[in-house]
């Protein structure tokens, strides 16, 4: 099994650096794992574990941790992605854009709140729409930086898709910028990733038109 799933790592992960272990122990180990350590680190900045509110508070964060914020570090929680035969001989640009993006920031462990914006152009085969939006959210939850992200989910439709005519943008408000160090509220981040046909200026420049206007 471990062998399996090692190659399922490396078709899936892109260059999220996940541990050759990193499923070794079960998800109950993990929760009971980060549930002792997370209550080490409450006592350490000094607060008082036996209060009614704070008691219970290891043990939700450790199973948020592994079950919601980063259950796609697991490759086995990867969506089934739903491909229709393009009967109708659909060959112009599909959008899905304005998809709900949270995540967080590897280096400060803080939300990236955001939307993602997804195009590509139907040959044999369409997506079911909602699957966009879960593919989103796989790559989404696990500890992350902005630019991986979009690259994530741009190879991983290529691959779906089998070309490479697919673009990805994504537009996100950091945490780690707006709640602490520069504290400035005002910014937000912007990536792209363009291949195939979307690498063409005009198509390049339709995608952005279909995603910013707001009618």
């Amino acid at each position: 099994m471990q062998e399996t799933l090692n190659i399922h790592l490396k078709k899936t992960t892109v260059d999220t650096q996940i541990l050759k272990n990193a499923f070794e122990l079960s998800d109950d180990e993990k929760i009971s794992k980060i549930e002792y350590h997370f209550a080490e680190i409450m006592h350490t900045l000094g607060l008082d574990l036996s209060d009614d509110s704070l008691r219970g508070t290891p043990k939700r964060v450790a199973k948020m941790f592994v079950k919601e914020l980063f259950s796609g570090l697991n490759p086995y929680n990867k969506p089934t992605i739903s491909l229709f035969d393009n009967k109708y001989g659909y060959k112009n640009m599909l959008i899905e854009k304005d998809i709900t993006l949270y995540s967080n920031c590897e280096h400060h462990f803080v939300p990236i709140i955001g939307k993602v914006h997804v195009g590509y152009i139907p040959n044999k085969q369409v997506i079911g729409l909602s699957k966009i939006n879960r593919l989103v959210q796989y790559y989404a939850k696990r500890p992350q930086v902005q630019e991986r992200l979009t690259v994530q989910i741009s190879e991983a439709l290529k691959e779906i898709l089998q070309h490479n005519d697919v673009a990805v943008i994504i537009e996100a408000d950091h945490l780690c910028v707006a709640s602490r160090g520069i504290k400035d509220t005002n910014s937000f981040t912007v990536t792209a990733n363009y291949s195939g046909q979307f690498e063409n200026e005009a198509t390049k420049q339709e995608f952005l038109s279909q995603i910013y206007n707001k009618k």
